[in-house]
């Protein structure tokens, strides 16, 4: 990359020429079109290398982040080989190394295989990754999460549970709701959800280990996770956009509808704005989980879950919480940017994003740096355009 002199100077006057045309460029702020925002940090992302390339590699994934404001991301460990011990873990940070546009953090599987049966080797891999999860799988045995509570706590790290209890899945793919019932689909309950975080919290009470939960749907958990807080457990939660935007009446018959955890009902969503509104909910991860467009042609009951959302989340957040008077905007920054980084250990940074946020305009996946495509905001109307991100004083994102 080039330094950030060196590449505004070398184009027509832009947005980046407004803020760094002088030796001192936050001199120059008197410029109402556009906003300085601190780099978001996303504890929750799918960049499928190594093994699953054809849906998304560490560069196409990393580009995406920093068009969507991110400065540092986290990445899950449901690969091929799966992170689970030093030398496969080594595979992966090679390609963050060699490719990557921002800091990739990755995390450590929990478990062999993310198989759930014995304990990946955790303390080889501690110095080397931000967290520990299996997500994409729950830990099923109670007596397993107990074990590895006390890894993680012994080795200093969060545990990002993935909360899913499979004996209440009963094949469903979509929220077991009006949806569901009316066009024939099966459903996933709650208590599939919020069923495991009622055990893991009970267990994180016990051992004092740091835990977090990943991706948070329902009203139930919501509520035991608020009383664990009070209870002095030491928990974290996040939640995504989708879920804070959407409920189940939104699906349409397409793969771009289908995550894991599903589209919840509008009693759900409501209870995740109040948790964030009440401290509950700490941060705002998007599971970015990119997959092919033949994979998800296949509609809701044939295509894998995931959707992206890197380079939509902070216009669609502010657009509809910020814009309405849900959120201030400082409050979106605290949930995207400064939590995320407090929780998981991830070091301040000087990066930063300018953005338009009179621009309005319709989501076009075609248009998009990740290598996936399925959002189920396509063509929704945001505001917020990211015109320059910057970190370590180099330009990683700039609008064309």
């Amino acid at each position: 990359m080039k330094t950030l002199r060196a590449q505004v100077t070398a184009k027509e006057p832009s947005a980046a020429a407004l803020f760094f045309a002088s030796e001192t460029p936050f001199s120059a702020l008197d410029h109402p079109r556009y906003t300085i925002l601190p780099g978001f940090c996303d504890v929750h992302v799918h960049f499928r290398e190594p093994g699953f390339s054809q849906k998304e590699t560490i560069a196409s994934g990393s580009r995406a982040a920093a068009r969507g404001g991110y400065t540092a991301v986290c990445a899950m460990p449901n690969l091929d080989p799966v992170p689970d011990s030093a030398e496969h873990l080594a595979r992966e940070r090679a390609i963050i190394d060699r490719d990557a546009v921002i800091p990739v953090y990755p995390y450590g599987a929990l478990t062999v295989g993310e198989r759930g049966e014995k304990a990946a080797d955790l303390a080889a891999m501690a110095p080397d990754v931000i967290a520990f999860s299996d997500d994409g799988r729950g830990v099923q045995r109670e007596e397993m999460m107990r074990d590895l509570m006390l890894a993680c706590k012994k080795l200093g790290k969060v545990l990002a549970a993935h909360c899913e209890e499979n004996s209440l899945l009963r094949g469903g793919y979509i929220h077991d709701g009006a949806y569901a019932r009316a066009h024939g689909h099966r459903g996933i309950c709650s208590e599939s959800e919020w069923r495991p975080i009622q055990r893991d919290l009970k267990l994180a009470a016990e051992t004092g280990a740091a835990y977090h939960v990943c991706h948070v749907s329902c009203a139930e958990s919501v509520d035991l996770i608020r009383k664990a807080k009070a209870a002095g457990v030491d928990v974290t939660c996040e939640t995504a956009p989708h879920y804070l935007l959407l409920t189940d009446e939104d699906l349409r018959e397409d793969g771009r509808f289908k995550m894991n955890p599903p589209l919840r009902g509008l009693r759900d969503r409501e209870a995740l704005i109040q948790g964030i509104l009440d401290g509950t909910i700490d941060m705002i991860a998007t599971d970015h989980a990119p997959h092919t467009a033949e994979e998800k042609s296949r509609g809701l009951a044939g295509s894998p879950f995931g959707v992206v959302g890197l380079e939509t989340a902070f216009p669609a957040l502010y657009t509809h919480l910020v814009k309405p008077g849900v959120l201030t905007l400082e409050k979106l920054t605290e949930l995207m940017a400064y939590a995320p980084r407090r929780r998981f250990g991830i070091p301040p940074d000087d990066g930063f994003s300018v953005w338009d946020l009179t621009a309005r305009g319709p989501v076009d996946p075609e248009t998009f740096l990740t290598a996936g495509r399925a959002t189920p905001f396509a063509g929704m109307e945001f505001y917020g355009e990211n015109q320059l991100t910057v970190l370590g004083g180099q330009v990683v994102y700039s609008k064309p």
